[in-house]
């Protein structure tokens, strides 16, 4: 058949083009494209033509297909090529959506839900995905930026500024898990193709975070709605987010407010919940730790956190002692009202139907909010596990937060290895920029070989920047080990301890070399407070609760280690893939406390050893030349003038 073009204009700068006609016959399983005649209009500034290739596409067979062999599809028939090209004169903008809407008029209709549609666009080195396979879905809202009326499925959007041409491919097929015995044959699926457009700007057109979730595929996640909030369910779903140098989950989004519930992928740091038998949130050592404004506080270095938290959220912390798979919605008989919590337990069934093996099982230890009874709080096991703990000991913090619903995505896919980027938080152009602009948790490149990733903590001191390394020193993939003091009386860090002889010595010159050493201030102060078991995290630095002062009991080094309770003083792999290691922080005369491989805060005898994770505070004219602070592109850094 001869190929026909077709041309339409943008009138009004509103356009719509119908491009095809698919359809899909389930057991005879023809698939084909009809064309249809379009009026072609000229206004002198935009114009817009497609190509049909084909107008007739048919496939052999009559059995479900699977994700993999769909995709790959090229038999003759068996795919459908089309165009859409522009011509735009003057400063306009053009957002546009290419969607597919069911127009089978057979009464033998096979479900749009079991028909997945894949949509790519050809280029010189072959296809880019625009979509995963996604069932047939259509849009209860219209999209007022693009022109698509509801009552489609939204393909993909985009926009364009100028002359443009590109050449898209889709494909259909009935899904492998339909199940075809006893429909009867000879069902049908037809969807028409088309393209909308409105001029606006581009940024128009990025989705919300909580768009974005409820639109997207998954992996091999899904959702549940209780009624109040729709959760993210899975082993392990595309829903992760890089937020101010923080790798998070996305949980929930909450159905009326469209705000989304997030929570940090990795503990923090680890602290004491509260003094004994007081198992409250509000008030409690938990709630100052998480929403500290100070310098070195989690608020307080959260990166514009007015713009992107809501920072009145309400916090159920219900008392529940109910087995994990039978726990029901907290009823509000107790809540918070603050910018950041924790997830309650009840979150955490849903996060996986009760069962164990869910994304929110970091393979650590960690708070809830909800306590278990009035002397114990429940903690989330490293092996998912929902347990209890005394609300004196030390698990690990994974910090809550819900994102405004005004907040959009800019890019990623939700994968670990490209999580969702927020508008705000996506600096791609940082040459020349001060580090000590920089927010905690972005990675740095600094040091030798295998130890050469460190990560920002926070600039406790004004003009420097505190990093540590991203996970305790290795020597050929293996940790290494340190005492922390030659006798069990020494519990204080110094230049003269036997790690921090190591740290200032024997570390500067083999992990860290000339050019980085250059780069660290020669001497700050480091605080030795000591945090005892019932005692908040405050005192590893002040003399109060109210830090009112700073503990006298301080040293001067160029390299140290991390408090208990800091920022970064966590874990930041599962269990079995880390080590222990030392803090600064004295328990008490004899001990010292160090980070445990399940994520939370012992003590141990000086003696003992830990691995060991040094910290030190780079010079205010430290400076970024390349990279964007996330893990697999840090910040690489010289000193400026």
């Amino acid at each position: 058949m001869e190929k026909t073009k077709k041309e339409i204009v943008i009138i009004g700068l509103i356009l719509l083009m119908v491009i095809a006609l698919i359809g899909v016959s389930y057991a005879a399983f023809r698939f084909t494209g009809e064309g249809t005649k379009v009026n072609s209009i000229t206004t002198g500034s935009i114009t817009m033509t497609y190509e049909e290739t084909d107008n007739t596409i048919s496939l052999n067979g009559a059995l479900p297909t699977t994700d993999a062999t769909g995709k790959k599809r090229l038999t003759e028939g068996e795919y459908f090529d089309f165009t859409v090209s522009s011509k735009i004169a003057g400063d306009v903008n053009i957002n546009y959506e290419i969607s597919a809407k069911d127009v089978t008029t057979s009464d033998r209709k096979i479900d749009g839900s079991n028909i997945k549609l894949y949509l790519t666009r050809l280029t010189d080195d072959g296809e880019e995905e625009l979509m995963t396979p996604e069932v047939y879905n259509e849009e209860t809202n219209a999209n007022n930026f693009t022109g698509r009326p509801s009552g489609e499925m939204s393909l993909y959007t985009s926009s364009m500024n100028s002359s443009e041409s590109n050449r898209y491919r889709i494909r259909m097929w009935v899904d492998e898990d339909y199940n075809p015995q006893g429909d009867g044959g000879n069902l049908q699926f037809s969807v028409q193709i088309n393209v909308y457009g409105l001029d606006g700007n581009p940024e128009d057109l990025l989705p919300t975070v909580s768009e974005k979730l409820l639109a997207s595929n998954l992996g091999d996640g899904s959702t549940y709605d209780d009624g109040v909030d729709t959760f993210i369910t899975g082993e392990d779903p595309n829903n992760y987010i890089w937020y101010s140098g923080k790798l998070w989950r996305a949980v929930s989004v909450n159905n009326e407010a469209k705000t989304t519930k997030l929570v940090t992928q990795w503990n923090i740091s680890a602290i004491t919940y509260n003094p004994s038998n007081q198992t409250n949130f509000e008030g409690s050592y938990m709630e100052d730790w998480l929403n500290d404004t100070s310098v070195d506080g989690f608020l307080g270095n959260l990166r514009d956190y007015e713009n992107f938290v809501v920072t009145d959220a309400v916090w159920d912390a219900t008392l529940d002692a109910t087995s994990l798979g039978s726990i029901t919605r907290p009823n509000g008989t107790t809540t918070v009202s603050k910018a950041v919590g924790l997830l309650n337990i009840y979150e955490y069934q849903s996060s996986n139907n009760g069962e164990k093996n869910g994304y929110l099982n970091n393979g650590l230890n960690w708070w809830t909010l909800t306590p278990n009874s009035s002397s114990v709080v429940r903690v989330v096991y490293y092996n998912g596990d929902a347990s209890s703990s005394t609300p004196t000991y030390s698990n690990g913090v994974r910090p809550s937060i819900n994102l405004k619903s005004s907040v959009l995505i800019v890019d990623g896919n939700g994968t670990i290895d490209n999580p969702y980027r927020l508008e705000g938080d996506n600096d791609t152009s940082l040459s020349g920029t001060l580090l000590s602009s920089r927010y905690s948790g972005e990675y740095v490149r600094f040091g030798h070989d295998e130890n050469n990733l460190y990560r920002i903590v926070s600039h406790e001191t004004s003009g420097l920047t505190k990093i540590t390394s991203a996970e305790p020193l290795k020597n050929s993939g293996t940790f290494i080990t340190s005492a922390f003091g030659s006798s069990n009386s020494e519990v204080n860090y110094s230049t003269n301890s036997v790690i921090g002889t190591f740290l200032n010595g024997e570390y500067l010159t083999n992990y860290v070399g000339n050019a980085y050493s250059d780069m660290i201030e020669d001497s700050t102060t480091w605080y030795l407070g000591t945090v005892g078991s019932s005692d908040s995290y405050k005192l590893a630095k002040y003399t109060d609760t109210n830090m009112s002062s700073t503990v006298s009991t301080t040293t001067n080094a160029k390299v140290g280690l991390l408090r208990m309770g800091e920022l970064m003083a966590g874990q930041f792999d599962r269990y079995g893939n880390n080590t222990s290691y030392w803090t600064l922080t004295p328990y008490s005369k004899y001990i010292v406390r160090y980070v445990t491989i399940y994520g939370g805060a012992n003590y141990g005898a000086p003696t003992r050893s830990n691995g060991v994770r040094p910290s030190i505070n780079l010079k205010s004219n430290v400076q970024i030349t390349s990279g964007t602070g996330v893990k697999s592109d840090p910040f690489v850094i010289s000193l400026g003038s």
